[in-house]
């Protein structure tokens, strides 16, 4: 063969080649079925309402955050809320390659919210989000279906809504067909660790699917949580503590795992946490509101005082910047102030999630849990499961939780029993529980039990806080007695509720008599499902409750309260409860600037220009006369409106009644908070906020005419977690 004839052939095999490559890649050039970037479905079919018009653009009103969808916009069919029901069919199309590959995700139910294949209208497939409990995300994930076995039929797709309650909708997004397999899933994907650190640092990114993570010890389960495991790089870490299983084979399981996942083999075993190295200065960390170290944060649980130190109990999900996964996590502190956490002490059982509750120190050894020399504290909270009951638990060193063999130790009521608050009463030398329980028709009732001994309970009478919205108890109820203006001869008893609603009257041991009902508390949306400390060595009554104020891009959310006095003062509406921060908090003081007495004009300059502060505490004691007085705080606007005797802390308006012709008022500014009182602590406002950080501005003027300050005192504060 001839040079030049070679080189025809090579040119022609060269053709050949590439021409059938390229007849290769055009056959596996993917198909989309529907990517749903129009502002409608087109020759999509809908019924019922629950789809919309057309393509949601992402997060519709009162949703969850939604993620992982392509593009502008998708199938959402959220549309007014979970009420709404409908179908969504596609026009029949021809199944030309191997896999179908889609995004979804909402609710977990393969009748009533899911993605069917019907092929001759029969359904062949189907596919449905992650969702079936409380809790959870709105993150559409990768699904596929091998067709193959339909190649050449025809087929119809069809995604249906018949479910109503939570999570009764469903997400979809980019349907396409293709001859690429897609990453396939491991059911029950395993690894396994000789423990032989602290802890076990897991990969999290927020708003990833979640994954049922099994940790499971020599083949036993010990727990499972709901975990956002990332997949790719991280947002956070969160951290495992198996200290107690040091020397033995620990094995997480996860119960749905892409193929190509990274999320078990990017665990590190460590005795620090990942990350940690900024613990307690992260950009958004609270100064001196607690914050858990990671994860999120909501109600105070079993507040007492045992064995020379203040107890936080808390609602933890330590795997999570939002809720679920409910354990009770733990801090201590000798001061109210310097908080320390310790872990968590109770994780989700056999009996369900952890949720809230109280503690008390059983000082007589009622409950043979402990010794005469050695009381018991003991723990007493609701495990959510099926059905919901009431349990115990226990500690004898204030460190080691035991949880009782015998419970539960109180059965369901209803489906909507919950957060036990327990007392000694002290007339009748017995224990009095607490209970919220929802009656049916939406009935908000407290019912009332009593023991001898903490793990043995009979129902002695129950109060009713009202039906629907027209109630003032809803869940995380408190008790206790206080007296009026000091004096012990003169005592009621209130009852709270989780917004911070109350009642005032008697209690005779058996039976609650109101004498007012729906008083408010800290007013607003922040403050919620607050407590009182248990066994205070002072006697006296030390609230704390959960601020909902969030810590965006922080491996931490959420935050509790400065911890405040409640007391009971006389008014001419009758006695009425006040709050004031705790007197423990001045020992944050930094620097003070204190003005003393001023009579301040509309025109004054302002008398707190050169106070420049991060952390701010601020009081003041003024006669407004006529006029407004407006403090601005880093940015945020506290008015006191003498006519009208309101006062309004960025832009939300409450009632704040003169007490002698004065004004008394107490600011509290940290970094994603800020705690106003007012009215000698008749009126309480905690609100979210968080200042620009280079805001470090304070300022006070009035309008309308003159006021006389009789103090003006700004305290520059340090962080509550120097030395951590």
């Amino acid at each position: 063969m001839t040079r030049e004839l070679l080189a025809q052939v090579t040119r022609c095999l060269t053709l050949v080649f590439f021409g059938t490559a390229s007849i290769f890649a055009q056959t596996a050039t993917d198909l989309v079925i529907a990517d749903f970037e129009s502002a409608t479905y087109g020759d999509w079919k809908t019924t019922g309402e629950a789809f919309g018009p057309g393509p949601a653009r992402g997060t519709l009103p009162g949703q969850m955050p939604v993620s992982g969808f392509k593009g502008e916009r998708l199938v959402n069919s959220f549309y007014q809320g979970d009420r709404t029901t409908g179908t969504l069919t596609s026009p029949p199309f021809k199944l030309e390659r191997q896999f179908l590959s889609f995004l979804i995700g909402g609710g977990k139910d393969t009748e009533r919210t899911c993605m069917n294949l019907l092929i001759d209208g029969r359904i062949v497939r189907t596919a449905t989000g992650p969702n079936d409990k409380s809790g959870g995300s709105e993150a559409l994930a990768p699904e596929s279906w091998d067709v193959s076995e339909f190649a050449g039929q025809t087929a119809v797709i069809q995604i249906v809504d018949r479910a109503t309650g939570g999570w009764g909708h469903i997400n979809v997004d980019h349907i396409v067909q293709t001859d690429t397999k897609p990453p396939g899933w491991l059911a029950n994907a395993k690894r396994e660790f000789k423990i032989e650190k602290r802890y076990l640092n897991l990969p999290i990114k927020n708003g990833a699917p979640k994954r049922t993570v099994t940790t499971l010890v020599g083949g036993r389960v010990e727990v499972k949580s709901d975990i956002e495991l990332a997949d790719g790089e991280p947002d956070w870490w969160a951290f495992m503590n198996v200290s107690a299983w040091r020397g033995q084979t620990v094995t997480l399981q996860v119960d749905k795992l892409a193929e190509d996942s990274p999320a078990l083999s990017a665990i590190e075993p460590s005795d620090a946490i990942k990350g940690g190295e900024s613990l307690y200065r992260e950009a958004l960390r609270p100064q001196f509101h607690f914050s858990s170290r990671r994860g999120w944060l909501n109600d105070p649980n079993g507040l007492s005082f045992y064995n020379g130190e203040y107890h936080l109990f808390y609602q933890h999900n330590p795997y999570g910047w939002g809720w679920g996964n409910m354990h009770w996590g733990h801090a201590v502190s000798r001061d109210l102030v310097h908080w320390r956490e310790l872990g968590d002490v109770l994780a989700p059982d056999e009996f369900g999630p952890m949720f809230s509750g109280s503690a008390v120190v059983d000082w007589r050894n009622t409950s043979g849990l402990g010794t005469k020399d050695l009381p018991p504290l003991v723990l007493l909270y609701t495990a959510a499961g099926q059905p919901t009951v009431q349990c115990l638990a226990f500690t004898t060193d204030g460190r080691n939780v035991t949880k009782f063999n015998g419970n539960p130790i109180l059965p369901q009521i209803t489906d909507g029993n919950r957060d036990p608050k327990v007392i000694w009463h002290e007339p009748t030398k017995r224990w009095v529980m607490v209970l919220y329980v929802e009656l049916p028709g939406k009935k908000h009732t407290v019912h009332f039990f009593t023991s001898p001994n903490l793990r043995e309970w009979k129902l002695a009478s129950v109060f009713e806080g009202g039906t629907g919205n027209e109630h003032f108890l809803f869940e995380c109820p408190d008790f206790f007695e206080l007296p009026v203006d000091g004096d012990a001869a003169r005592k009621k008893w209130v009852l709270i509720g989780a917004n911070d609603q109350h009642a005032i009257g008697t209690f005779d041991g058996t039976t609650f008599t109101a004498e007012a009902t729906k008083l408010p508390g800290q007013r607003g949306r922040t403050f919620y499902a607050a407590q009182t400390f248990s066994d205070e060595p002072q006697g006296r009554r030390i609230q704390i409750g959960w601020l909902r104020a969030d810590s965006r891009d922080m491996p931490f959310n959420q935050c509790m309260s400065i911890p405040r006095e409640l007391r009971l003062i006389s008014t001419a509406d009758g006695p009425r409860l006040t709050s004031s921060p705790v007197k423990e908090l001045e020992t944050l003081r930094a620097k003070s600037d204190r003005r003393g007495s001023m009579n301040l004009q509309p025109d004054s300059a302002n008398p707190l220009a050169d106070v420049k502060t991060e952390l701010v505490e601020l009081r003041a004691e003024f006669e407004p006369g006529q006029a407004e007085t407006i403090f601005t705080i880093r940015g945020a606007t506290i008015a006191y409106d003498a006519q009208k005797q309101e006062l309004d802390v960025n832009g939300f308006r409450v009632p704040a009644p003169l007490r002698g012709n004065r004004q008394r008022l107490t600011v509290y500014c940290d970094r994603t908070t800020l705690e106003v009182f007012a009215s000698d602590g008749l009126v309480g406002v905690p609100v979210a906020f968080i200042p620009k950080a280079d805001d470090l501005s304070q300022n006070v003027q009035v309008k309308g005419g003159a006021v006389i300050f009789h103090s003006l005192d700004v305290h520059e504060l340090k962080s509550a977690w120097d030395g951590q």
